[in-house]
């Protein structure tokens, strides 16, 4: 992976938070966590990579991102890239260094109905 390509898109990430209403009814709201996080964002193909992944069946995108060590991003965040809001399955440091995370991430089409 080269520098280079952190620039290509950004991203933000998102925490779904719990709020009780003054009525007493919960919703769901979206606080950031992160926003305009430079990535790499690699969508699945055939490569030898994505065969080992096929663990993640849902998986349809990897996102790689500059770690900063006061966001603590978890699989229980929302990453929009693009206008595309992804579910995110996984997040791992690579080679352990902190200075590199990957995201692996589904994206979450709108349901018609």
């Amino acid at each position: 992976m080269s520098l280079g390509k952190m620039s290509r898109c950004f991203c933000t990430v998102c925490r779904p938070e719990k709020v009780i209403d003054s009525d007493g009814f919960s919703k769901t709201v979206e606080s950031i966590v992160a926003e305009n996080i430079r990535c790499f964002r690699e969508g699945r193909h055939g490569t030898e990579r994505w065969v080992n992944l096929s663990t993640f069946s849902n998986v349809t995108d990897l996102f790689r991102i500059r770690t900063d060590p006061s966001v603590q991003i978890t699989a229980s965040d929302i990453l929009y890239c693009g206008g595309k809001r992804f579910r995110i399955f996984s997040v791992e440091n690579i080679r352990g260094k902190g200075m590199y995370t990957e995201i692996l991430a589904e994206r979450m089409e709108p349901s018609v109905g």
